[in-house]
């Protein structure tokens, strides 16, 4: 459960690092595992989500492993998640991501599904765990402490250094919790090896997920899931589907 100094830096700079929060075991079962859906899905790996130059990408991971199941429903990371956005909230995706070796390309800065806080407040939460050192050299995340509280989204395609930035650093079983209202972006790769991560993603209640976890899973899948995993990826939430289907009927009308 975060204290009092943790809580209070999650309000004030926007994130909090929480070292060696995966044990060794798992953090050795999460590379393999990615590695193998990677070698698996070839050029298809990620297209549930999207494809993104000089990067590999993998979505829907709640599908493709139980132990993606269990680090979604991790009780310390959703106490942080529930501080940000409240007690209603929901799993809205679990992706990986891998910059490539030797990528000159930094992502644009951003704000997670260009959210920007509403009349109830903050209402996107991201955790992001480390699979390996996340250095200076190797597209560490950069972020701009306090932006979270600015209600605005960054110039959209902007790479260049903004007042203000950290780089965050640490060693992989890391697991860093971040508003995702917080201005923040990937930076460029210029070691010779990839460097691993994931993103569970979470958003509010009232707000539709970024993958649909429902339509996505299997139904063994969700035969095994338990009831705090349920809960969070919003299985039995009749008014998610709405939003879903809401969300759905919205993107056939604007394509």
């Amino acid at each position: 459960m975060p204290g009092e100094s943790e809580r209070r830096q999650l309000d004030e700079l926007g994130y909090l690092v929480l070292p060696g929060f995966v044990p060794s075991p798992m953090l050795a079962e999460l590379r393999e595992r990615v590695e193998m859906l990677w070698a698996q899905e070839g050029s298809e790996a990620g297209s549930e989500f999207r494809h993104e130059p000089g990067a590999r990408r993998l979505a829907n991971l709640v599908d493709k492993g139980a132990i993606f199941a269990d680090i979604v429903a991790m009780p310390e990371i959703l106490e942080c998640i529930e501080h940000v956005i409240g007690p209603g909230y929901k799993l809205s995706s679990l992706n990986a991501r891998s910059t490539n070796p030797n990528n000159a390309e930094s992502q644009p800065w951003h704000a997670d599904s260009g959210a920007i806080a509403d009349e109830r407040g903050y209402w996107v939460c991201n955790s992001l765990w480390m699979l390996d050192d996340f250095t200076p050299e190797n597209g560490a995340t950069r972020m701009v402490p306090r932006s979270h509280t600015w209600r605005r989204l960054p110039e959209a395609g902007n790479t260049g250094s903004l007042p203000g930035e950290e780089l965050v650093t640490g060693e992989a079983g890391t697991v860093v919790v971040m508003n995702a209202h917080m201005w923040h972006g990937g930076t460029a790769n210029r070691t010779g090896r990839c460097r691993r991560a994931l993103h569970a993603f979470y958003t509010r209640n009232d707000k539709p997920q970024q993958q649909y976890q429902k339509g996505l899973l299997r139904p063994e899948t969700i035969a095994a899931l338990t009831p705090l995993q349920r809960r969070v990826l919003a299985i039995d939430d009749a008014e998610n589907d709405r939003l879903s289907a809401a969300t759905t009927r919205m993107s056939g009308f604007l394509k």
